[in-house]
């Protein structure tokens, strides 16, 4: 299933509306990748409102998009992690070391806005 990416300033914002399989997941992540350097994105957008479940790939993938965009010279923030999804995850001690978090699009972007800026 494609992830919708859309392109909001120098900002890419990808929205998953439903569970991935690994190869989506994989997909996704080169997806990023390749379009962070043609667009010359400075910050890309993760949105996982809609999941209610991230198992221990979904997570390593969050993360590798986060060091693979760094990389290639943006940022990226993960929003929208549910309540019972964040506790799930503490409790299998699953992390998102290392990788910028928000309550919303609306502060992820911000959060952006302000590391482009200070950069």
């Amino acid at each position: 299933m494609p992830v919708p990416i859309l392109k909001q300033g120098d900002i890419l914002i990808a929205s998953i509306q439903a569970a991935l399989s690994d190869q989506d997941l994989v997909r996704l992540q080169e997806e990023l990748s390749e379009r962070v350097g043609r667009s010359r994105a400075r910050g890309v957008v993760i949105d996982l409102s809609a999941l209610d479940v991230l198992d221990s790939f979904a997570t390593r993938t969050m993360r590798n998009i986060a060091y693979t965009t760094r990389l290639r010279g943006a940022e990226t923030v993960v929003v929208g992690i549910q309540p019972e999804v964040a506790f799930a995850m503490v409790q299998l001690g699953l992390t998102l070391e290392g990788v910028a978090t928000a309550l919303d699009l609306e502060e992820g972007c911000a959060m952006l806005r302000r590391e482009t800026k200070s950069s």
